[in-house]
């Protein structure tokens, strides 16, 4: 079987290279390598290679703009974006736009292979571990939803390493008050009642807290 035609583009020199060097030493099929969207576009446009691994975000053209030009030209190459992002919003609009493959830079050379594997059949390959954090992400802004604005603001506090004498006298309340707030918290959340579980939840989701 032939190997499929693939070029890459990443505007940061060193993970090109590294990409780069990955895979021509698996012998895949490497025509051509870019270092922005430009210029990856247009090899795409010449080249028409089978597969386009592009890094998401690049200069002139970011990786899914270049999914959305691909697209309106009726250009065949199947693109796999390699981001650093997790958001949902992302994730969503390189599935509207069929993009072929999305993995997470940092286990980029982990999982490329499985991806072109799969893409080169035709079937679609989006990185579970993109997959679960978007899960659990949800999960969590689902879990904020059963919160009272009062728990919210104590839960913010706990976040910023705030001790429950300085919850109480930052929020005019009492020292017991603050403590019946961690409790219902906590089985709100369904933590552990463990020490430091709703630090350590406060401040993994702490971006979430209003």
């Amino acid at each position: 079987m032939t190997k499929q035609s693939i070029i890459i583009a990443d505007d940061h020199p060193l993970l090109l290279k590294g990409l780069n060097d990955f895979l021509v030493e698996r012998n895949y099929n490497i025509i051509g390598s870019a270092i922005n969207g430009r210029e990856a576009y247009n090899l795409i446009a010449k080249e028409e290679p089978e597969i386009a691994i592009l890094d998401i975000q690049m200069p002139f053209l970011s990786g899914l703009e270049i999914a959305k030009k691909c697209k309106y030209n009726n250009l065949s190459t199947k693109i796999v974006l390699i981001t650093l992002h997790k958001e949902k919003e992302l994730y969503e609009q390189a599935q509207n736009l069929n993009i072929f493959g999305y993995i997470l830079k940092e286990f980029a050379l982990e999982e490329i292979e499985n991806c072109i594997k799969k893409v080169s059949k035709g079937k679609p390959f989006f990185s579970k571990k993109i997959k679960n954090s978007i899960l659990k992400t949800n999960g969590d802004n689902k879990a904020l939803e059963v919160l009272t604005p009062s728990e919210k603001k104590i839960l913010k506090l706990i976040a910023q390493d705030k001790t429950n004498k300085e919850i109480a006298s930052l929020l005019f309340i009492s020292y017991r008050t603050v403590e019946k707030h961690r409790s219902n918290i906590i089985i709100k959340l369904q933590l552990e009642p463990k020490t430091n579980s709703l630090l350590s939840w406060a401040k993994e989701n702490h971006e979430h807290l209003l």
